[in-house]
């Protein structure tokens, strides 16, 4: 596996989405992904916030489906430090952001499609603070976030020459032409992936629950609550996970996985872009383009 290794221990740790109306949609994650909700005053704007065991969502004013920023944790001050020099020499431009869960020091990069990504240290005081009178105890830790873009080739040399992301799988068109690129951080089989479309935005976010019995699990919470899935039970090719998908009331997909593969050593893998790489089992909801 090529690996790059100057990025290889980074986890998905929260995101901040636009949103229409951030009270009303955080009240819908906060009760039917098990999370507390509470409103914070960050980057000069209201928003809402919501975390739970592993996952934590923060809603901000804007635009449906655009990203606000996806944070991305490392794992001690000397690893972000010797990061953010490597980014200075790759020539990435680089800023100060705080967000409501790491320490100072964390910063942003933009990339091509304009996307703000924070890298940061996990403030443990704040995180114990948020959760310590939480109780809900479904299982799903936020893991992975997919974007739409016009160029997934420039997408995927940025993350992969400029940030240090390995790619993992690609699912390439007929001509040769780039579909799919998915790239991780760490060895989870993509923390970050990119789906050709003809616009830019958020095509879903996903919690990895580990096992297969707590997708059941899942699906009997969903039903009680009088959400349909919108796609699944099926497994993936690229990644080989099971998933089912749910969409919030603003269109935002959500995607709850199991059994993820993890990487050991091993080179790209090619995908013919067709509807049997997106669901091994079928039906085949979902080609992007």
């Amino acid at each position: 596996m090529q690996q790059n290794n100057f990025l290889n221990n980074a986890f998905l740790h929260h995101l901040s989405i636009q949103c229409a109306d951030p009270k009303s949609l955080s009240s819908f994650y906060s009760e039917t992904l098990g999370m507390k909700s509470k409103q914070i005053h960050h980057q000069e704007k209201i928003k809402w916030l919501c975390f739970g065991n592993d996952r934590r969502i923060i809603f901000s004013p804007g635009k449906k489906k655009n990203l606000d920023f996806a944070a991305f944790s490392l794992k001690d001050e000397n690893s972000l430090m010797n990061f953010k020099n490597i980014l200075i020499n790759n020539k990435v431009s680089i800023s100060e952001y705080e967000t409501p869960f790491f320490m100072k020091g964390s910063f942003g990069v933009k990339d091509p499609d304009n996307n703000l990504i924070i890298f940061g240290i996990t403030e443990k005081n704040k995180g114990i603070a948020l959760s310590s009178t939480y109780s809900d105890n479904i299982y799903g830790p936020l893991q992975h976030l997919t974007f739409k873009s016009k160029d997934v080739e420039r997408f995927e040399k940025f993350y992969s020459e400029k940030l240090g992301f390995f790619v993992s799988d690609r699912v390439l068109k007929d001509n040769g032409e780039l579909a799919t690129s998915f790239l991780t951080s760490n060895h989870e089989h993509h923390t970050i992936a990119c789906f050709k479309a003809d616009v830019e935005e958020i095509d879903h976010h996903s919690y990895e629950t580990g096992e297969w019995h707590r997708i059941k699990d899942w699906c009997d919470r969903f039903e009680k609550k009088g959400i349909q899935l919108k796609w699944g039970p099926g497994r993936h090719g690229p990644g080989n996970n099971l998933f089912i998908f749910i969409e919030d009331p603003e269109t935002n997909w959500i995607e709850i996985s199991a059994e993820l593969e993890v990487l050991h050593n091993r080179e790209v893998k090619i995908w013919k872009h067709e509807p049997k790489t997106l669901n091994l089992w079928g039906p085949h909801s979902i080609m992007r383009s």
